[in-house]
């Protein structure tokens, strides 16, 4: 499937750490070890193409001032939540690199427009059955 190259820089992102919410006892309340993660699609490498596709999709982490957000609190460690954002984030990015198929339009072929042509008069034959003689 043809797609837009690009090359993702790590340094373009913006990481926090903060605390994690939920359930973890005393843990959770004393580390920061869930990561909050920002990238600036405007002010970032990316091709034009790429940061036009980015800022057209419909997706809650991506703001109206174009900065996109993901935060991460799944793991215990802040490396691990780290990279698991920037998993995230290159997921993100490499879905709006993918390029639409472009559709190739076809003709039916002369056996699917006879068998179109005999459902129909099957499926008529039926309903002919159901009227009553007038």
């Amino acid at each position: 499937m043809p797609r837009i190259p690009f090359v993702f820089d790590e340094r373009e992102v913006r990481v926090e750490a903060v605390r994690a919410q939920g359930a973890g006892g005393q843990n959770v309340n004393k580390v920061s070890n869930a990561v909050v993660l920002r990238f600036d699609i405007e002010s970032s490498s990316l091709p034009d193409a790429l940061k036009a596709r980015l800022r057209a999709r419909s997706d809650q982490r991506i703001g109206a001032d174009g900065v996109i957000t993901i935060k991460a609190q799944e793991h215990r460690s802040l490396p691990r939540n780290r990279a698991a954002a920037l998993e995230r984030l290159r997921d993100l990015i490499d879905a709006a690199a993918q390029l639409p198929r472009r559709r190739i339009a076809t003709a039916p072929t002369r056996a699917s427009k006879e068998r179109r042509l005999q459902d129909k008069a099957r499926r008529g034959a039926i309903k002919a059955t159901r009227r009553g003689e007038p």
